[in-house]
């Protein structure tokens, strides 16, 4: 039997609660309280808790949605931009704009994405995504055949972590952002060299 498509109300609630949930595993970690991400995403806790019944739940759909996305990002950049670095690295500003690697590390030991049945295609779907990309620079010569997926997924994780400190999330997320770019600006040096 198919499920009822969801309300549109119903879909921005639960699109709204998986942003706020994102931002505030990012920022806080995986024991930020509920409440506070249903404050966040401007929903009463029983919207919050009827879509999502327990903080298990919430994170499953949560690393279901990030990796979604960041296929979805993947594909789309590998298919609108002629050149693979141009690829390569509009996938990784969209991916710290989704802040998958951020999140990603941060729910390990509550949901893992490579045990999960569910979970486990969409990540094997996103991982080979990237590595197209990967593998498009290296055919292209923009890229160092030594530079590995891992390398570039490592150096997202390390860049997309927020920092310590008193700095508001924005002025750190301003930041990595930062950070980013100087890291596409070595990737994009070593493939000139």
């Amino acid at each position: 039997m198919k499920s009822k498509p969801m309300r549109a109300d119903a879909r921005r609630n639960q699109e709204q609660i998986l942003l706020a949930a994102r931002d505030l595993v990012a920022e806080r970690g995986p024991d930020v309280p509920l409440d506070d991400i249903a404050r966040r995403a401007g929903v009463g806790s029983a919207t919050l808790y009827r879509r999502f019944p327990d903080r298990e739940a919430l994170f499953h759909a949560l690393v279901m949605d990030a990796l979604t996305r960041t296929a979805a990002a993947a594909v789309t950049a590998a298919e609108e931009e002629r050149d693979p670095f141009e690829a390569l690295a509009r996938y990784l500003r969209e991916a710290l704009e989704l802040r998958v690697s951020a999140v990603l590390p941060a729910l390990l030991d509550v949901v893992d994405p490579a045990a999960d049945p569910e979970l486990s295609p969409v990540r094997e779907k996103s991982a080979d995504a990237v590595r197209r990309l990967i593998a498009d620079c290296h055919a292209a010569g923009a890229l160092p055949q030594d530079v590995t997926f891992m390398d570039v997924a490592m150096m997202l994780v390390r860049i997309a972590r927020p920092l310590p400190g008193p700095q508001s999330a924005e002025a750190k997320h301003e930041l990595a952002r930062r950070h980013l770019e100087l890291f596409i600006g070595g990737l994009r040096a070593m493939g000139a060299a």
